[in-house]
């Protein structure tokens, strides 16, 4: 079983930057992908950025391109996601997604393990 705590989230001007962290615990967390999903109000969640399990692989949504990345430190068992540019639209209560596997997928059916979520808010 796998642990996922989010943190990092909160209001920010558009324009802004935030930067989310996803600390993992109960399993091996270098062998495993890791991911951010986010769900905006009224919409279906949606998958944002993947990480392979020892960092190299990266995976993006087109609207995140360019704006967000995504790091993981194994040493300390935690993901994060770096946004800038932050827009109205991303909005959005962000997951932290643990994939029982060595690369992320999009689709939230291959997700294995998600966090509680964070809120993101961003004035316009």
């Amino acid at each position: 079983q796998v642990q996922l705590v989010e943190s990092g989230g909160g209001l920010v001007q558009a324009g802004g930057s935030l930067r989310l962290s996803c600390a993992a615990s109960g399993r091996t967390f270098s062998n495993y992908a890791m991911g951010w999903f986010r769900q905006a109000p009224g919409k279906e969640r949606e998958f944002g950025a993947g990480i392979s399990w020892g960092g190299r692989g990266t995976l993006y949504a087109d609207f995140v391109k360019g704006r967000f990345t995504i790091s993981r430190d194994n040493a300390k068992n935690t993901v994060y996601l770096q946004m800038n540019s932050l827009k109205p639209e991303d909005t959005a209560v962000y997951y932290c997604a643990g994939f029982a596997s060595k690369f992320p997928g999009r689709e939230e059916g291959t997700v294995d393990y998600w966090g509680q979520g964070t809120q993101v808010t961003v004035s316009s």
